[in-house]
């Protein structure tokens, strides 16, 4: 098993460890539903697709840089540590000297793991979902009297796994600063111009007690 797939197993079947004391709080009688918490994030980072050949043009471009992007998450907390809920996002990076872009956009089921130290909270988990890809690469510098030859446009979906770890700061009861770094792989086909490494999160999010 490669360090990627040990990840990958490690961050989506931790949490279900923590499924087995939700079932025994739940059997002696201990609140289980402890409430719910969302919010919003903006990420950046560093990611790199490698070399990609482009052979009908005779190019090859180097995808890599700083992507940035929005996206939001909602979880519902179960017992001292379970949270169950999803995630989504938008992610875009600029690439080569003619300002080529590539976009992901995705979203998944979500499960991790808290623990609650004084006002912090660290977590662990991933997210599994699915998504697209829009690349579009220029091969020249856009102008007036550009044509589609100039590009090379390709679109599809992917299959995502989202292992992350992270951090949560309380300003308050309800209100929380967060921080988090996941590493996004392509589970589905292999596509040489999908850009993977590490990208980094920070937000607000609002937590709301179960009743």
């Amino acid at each position: 098993m490669t360090v990627n797939k040990k990840l990958i197993f490690l961050c989506f079947c931790f949490p279900v460890c923590f499924l087995q004391t939700n079932a025994q709080d739940a059997d002696s009688g201990k609140k289980v539903f402890q409430g719910y918490s969302g919010g919003m994030m903006v990420h950046t980072g560093y990611i790199s697709a490698g070399e990609v050949n482009l052979p009908d043009f005779q190019e090859k471009i180097k995808i890599q840089g700083m992507p940035w992007g929005l996206g939001g998450v909602l979880r519902f907390h179960f017992g001292k540590h379970l949270r169950i809920g999803g995630e989504g996002y938008n992610s875009t990076l600029h690439y080569g000297k003619n300002k080529s872009y590539a976009a992901l956009s995705w979203g998944g089921l979500l499960i991790d793991c808290q623990w609650n130290i004084n006002k912090f909270t660290l977590f662990l988990g991933g997210t599994i979902g699915g998504g697209n890809v829009k690349n579009i690469t220029l091969l020249n510098p856009v102008s007036a009297r550009s044509t589609g030859e100039n590009a090379v446009y390709r679109r599809y979906a992917v299959m995502i796994a989202d292992p992350f770890i992270g951090m949560e700061y309380a300003l308050t009861q309800r209100i929380r600063l967060i921080a988090k770094a996941d590493c996004i792989f392509n589970i589905a086909e292999k596509q040489p111009d999908f850009a993977a490494g590490v990208r980094i999160y920070a937000g607000v999010v609002f937590f709301q007690a179960g009743k």
